[in-house]
């Protein structure tokens, strides 16, 4: 009796505690959702701009292809999205071209690289010596 009452309390507990974890993990965001700027119009501008910028999300470089994924849509060297062609796959920003007029569209578009002046860039330390124990 006393064993029967130590099997139905440890599968309480474990019913208890899988209803937690699926509790908490219903709480998470879903790591497939695509970017917020693809997905939301309703930023303040109602002309829906943010919702139809192209967005770089990856690209994929091996020796045989050159592949990028832009707004959700697999797009090779040479393909077309939405009517402008894909005249550049590098690592970190494609180039698309329509008639006369090229859109470059970078993975990080929010860094940008700074050249690091003489003024500002510091001296190495010296190098200290350090005595080998014999």
């Amino acid at each position: 009796m006393r064993m029967l009452r130590h099997i139905a309390a440890a599968a309480c507990g474990l019913t208890l505690t899988a209803m937690a974890t699926f509790a908490i993990a219903a709480s998470l965001p879903d790591p497939t959702q695509p970017p917020a700027a693809l997905i939301a119009t309703g930023n303040g501008n109602d002309d829906g701009v943010a919702a139809q910028r192209p967005m770089l999300q990856s690209v994929m470089i091996s020796p045989a292809r050159r592949v990028a994924i832009i707004s959700g849509q697999t797009v090779a060297l040479g393909g077309l999205y939405q009517g402008a062609r894909l005249v550049r796959v590098g690592e970190t920003e494609v180039v698309l071209r329509s008639g006369n007029e090229t859109q470059t569209l970078k993975l990080f578009p929010e860094l940008e690289k700074q050249p690091v002046s003489a003024a500002g860039a510091k001296k190495p330390s010296p190098q200290r010596h350090h005595n080998k124990l014999q």
